[in-house]
């Protein structure tokens, strides 16, 4: 057996899928690490949902090997891929008003017995989700009376509960403010560096990916066009190219990560500082 795969949480081997006649991803081959934060970038239609669906074990490759902890996936049950994958979807919907709780001990399904009862053991892995995600206080409040942010977060602790090794994530902060954005963010950092979690991120959000990433794949047309670190992956050129519109990348001072700028960025800055001038000069006596 490849030592690779054994070494990896999750790894691709020339994967590729079809829908149809429609090829939407090629020849893809990436390895996770135990314990690495990687980011999946890239245009729409690029197959990211594809990708983390396929590592899910939602989809089958039309072609390829995809191995969780070295052994191939295909031969691993449903409820085995679900104690050690957890995914967190864009999207959550709930056609009944659970609670909070009730949502979070969901997570627990893939451990529980025959009847599908959970026990006190289950309920305080919730509640430690809960308490990792700062939701335990919403823990009686139905999914309709929690903002969006809290919402996700939930969400989160629910895919905690199940106690995975890595957790899968398909734009978690789709549709949230940029407050509850950085929430989410920071959440999962913490959640990495505190138990060593494997995290995989899809992303649209070049610039909070490259903050809370130490790896990103960048996906073009189904193909991989870069996999490293983000001084590496987020360059002009290669962000320009792949984008198809122009793109800047400057470091932030603070913390040297990278930051992407656009030509609207720029010609609003251009626009505050000719309005700034201006101001000055009527100032001037």
């Amino acid at each position: 057996m490849n030592e690779s795969k054994v070494q990896s949480a999750i790894a691709l081997e020339g994967v590729s899928f079809s829908y149809g006649e429609n090829e939407v991803l090629s020849n893809v081959t990436f390895a996770v690490a135990p314990g690495e934060f990687v980011g999946i970038i890239g245009p729409n239609g690029s197959g990211k949902s594809t990708l983390l669906r396929i590592m899910a074990g939602i989809l089958r490759p039309s072609s390829g090997v995809v191995t969780m902890a070295g052994r191939p996936m295909q031969n691993l049950s449903r409820r085995d891929i679900a104690r050690s994958v957890a995914v967190v979807p864009q999207e959550t919907t709930f056609v009944f008003p659970f609670t909070a709780l009730e949502v979070v001990l969901m997570g627990r399904s893939p451990h529980l017995g025959r009847f599908g009862i959970e026990g006190e053991d289950d309920l305080e892995v919730a509640r430690q989700a809960m308490q990792a995600t700062d939701t335990w206080f919403l823990r009686d409040r139905t999914m309709e009376e929690v903002s969006g942010g809290e919402k996700q977060r939930v969400i989160v602790a629910r895919a905690l509960a199940q106690k995975p090794e890595i957790l899968l994530l398909d734009e978690p902060t789709n549709a949230l403010d940029i407050r509850h954005q950085v929430d989410i963010y920071q959440l999962l950092q913490r959640l990495h560096d505190e138990s060593g979690l494997t995290i995989v991120l899809i992303s649209h959000d070049l610039n909070l990916s490259a903050r809370a990433c130490e790896r990103l794949i960048l996906l073009h047309r189904g193909r991989i066009k870069c996999d490293g670190g983000p001084d590496e992956v987020i360059t002009s050129a290669l962000l320009s190219e792949v984008y198809e519109t122009e793109l800047e990348v400057h470091t932030d001072p603070a913390t040297g990560a990278p930051i992407i700028t656009t030509p609207i960025d720029r010609a609003v800055s251009k626009k505050s500082q000719l309005f700034g001038a201006k101001e000055r000069q009527r100032k001037i006596p």
